[in-house]
């Protein structure tokens, strides 16, 4: 076993991952409730079958070229932290704490939180009593708030049934990765291989129950007629607009991809696992949701009426809450087919938490090495795990549960995240340029035409986001802003000890 890693007193990060770990990892955190619901709303903004699996085309193409180009960055500083050390070491270390304070403010902990209320509310299916509308306490609902940008809110803060759950699921989580490494992949793994069995089934009854209304209506008019928010824009500029703004739904479901990085300093021979690990992840995953995407159309219409007597009725855009692949399942099994897709979600989240949870708490801890967040949050318990960071990341995920605000900062994320992908890919460019002599065991395939292509894709759909949600996008970037004074605060504060 391969024991470099960073040094925490006595302690030390072990390198006890193996590339099927890693593997599962990226596969495990990809993997959650999205691929199960947000076709429905894909489907409403282009109005056509063809343009939503394009929609889920693109979101692939970036996703695998995205985890190409991280190869190169892992696999030349495979040390805890990932992304964060990536930017740190490209850009400087603003970047990277302005990484980290929105991972551990937004993107990982909403994300978390979310997960975790989606695996509650799914398991309402089998057990109503966890419901949200099941109150134990309640503080009181705040807003709407009327800003320059929209309409936030409004916000109810109290303890329901169903954020109960969501947060002693994290609870529950966060213990199990206090146990260390090991306890975590082991339990990653167990779960990925099952939820992506699941996945396969839904494809596989996309096969065995297509239905002649299904197959007419999508693959008979194939490319529709596409409107939405971009529709008031003509030619190819608005139909790339609309593209643009429909893919907030597939990449939410394809990110995390990352996570993998942030272990790095916990993975075995990291030149050759996380390259790896990245593009088997990615890839497969992203064939699973394309197959999955072609099984709802073959099963499902994709318009239908809002009150249609059957599920079939409904198609893709009005499927009860969303729940497309329940949609399917309920064709072929009838109204059990809802209970068993309860579970398979319910499997499907809890195993992407355990991988959301695991990998996030590095960030942190590697913050914590440089002097950029509390000196405890850089210490590891006897099991040899980020024990402060896990326990602060999960106790924010918690209080994001019971605050009301999950799903409206779900909204914020995509425009944050794809903010610190274009960072980093275009970090690749400068890290070649000021770093030439650096060790590459790996290189960006495609260098530097597919990086580039990359950056281009992402500032069109960041700005077509600002332009038509401006309510979603504009919170993300100016919670990424505020970390720029907390940063010089904290450097002046850390200097003057």
């Amino acid at each position: 076993m391969h024991a470099e890693s960073r040094q925490t007193g006595s302690a030390a990060l072990p390198r006890s991952l193996g590339l099927l770990d890693a593997t599962m990892l990226v596969v495990g955190s990809m993997v959650g409730s999205g691929i199960f619901i947000v076709s429905a709303d894909i489907a409403r903004l282009v109005q056509s079958p063809g343009l939503l699996l394009v929609v889920w085309l693109i979101t692939g193409f970036m996703t695998v070229v995205g985890a190409l180009c991280y190869g190169e960055l892992a696999a030349a500083m495979p040390a805890a932290g990932g992304q964060y050390v990536y930017l740190r070491e490209a850009l400087g270390p603003l970047w990277g704490f302005l990484y980290g304070w929105t991972q551990l403010l937004v993107i990982q902990t909403a994300t978390i939180a979310a997960v975790a209320i989606a695996f509650a509310k799914f398991t309402g299916v089998l057990a109503p009593w966890f419901s949200s509308a099941s109150w134990l306490w309640q503080l009181g609902t705040f807003g709407p708030f009327h800003l320059w940008f929209g309409e936030l809110g409004p916000y109810t803060i109290g303890l329901n049934t169903q954020n109960l759950l969501a947060i002693l699921s994290i609870a529950v989580l966060t213990w199990v990765n206090l146990r260390g490494i090991h306890v975590g992949a082991l339990v990653q793994n167990i779960f990925t291989l099952t939820k992506m069995g699941a996945l396969v089934g839904v494809i596989a009854l996309g096969f065995l129950f297509a239905t002649t209304p299904a197959l007419t209506a999508n693959f008979g008019q194939f490319w529709g007629a596409g409107s939405g928010a971009a529709g008031s824009e003509a030619g190819w500029v608005g139909l790339l607009t609309l593209i643009a703004v429909a893919m907030v739904g597939s990449l939410f479901a394809a990110d995390a991809w990352n996570n993998v990085t942030f272990v790095a300093g916990e993975v075995r021979d990291p030149e050759r696992n996380l390259p790896r690990s990245l593009a088997l992840g990615t890839g497969l995953v992203i064939a699973i949701y394309l197959l999955a995407n072609l099984a709802y159309l073959a099963v499902l219409p994709l318009a239908g009426a809002r009150d249609g007597a059957t599920v079939l009725d409904r198609g893709i855009q009005y499927a009860a809450e969303d729940r497309v692949a329940t949609a399917v399942a309920e064709v072929a099994f009838g109204p059990a087919g809802g209970a068993i897709m309860a579970l398979a979600v319910m499997i499907s989240t809890f195993g992407c938490n355990n991988g959301l949870i695991l990998a996030g708490a590095r960030i942190y801890y590697a913050m914590a090495q440089d002097r950029l967040f509390f000196a405890n949050v850089g210490r590891l318990n006897s099991h040899l795990s980020p024990a402060p960071a896990l326990l602060i990341q999960g106790v924010w995920a918690s209080a994001l549960c019971l605050s009301g605000t999950y799903g409206q900062l779900l909204d914020f994320l995509i425009f944050s995240v794809l903010l610190f992908y274009i960072l980093t890919i275009g970090g690749i460019f400068v890290l070649r340029r000021t770093r030439p002599d650096m060790a590459r065991s790996y290189k960006t395939w495609g260098y530097p035409v597919l990086p580039a292509v990359y950056i281009a894709l992402a500032l069109f759909i960041e700005i077509q986001l600002l332009r038509y949600k401006p309510q979603y996008t504009w919170p993300g970037l100016i919670i990424v802003l505020l970390g720029m004074p907390v940063y010089w605060v904290w450097r002046k504060a850390t200097e003057a000890q």
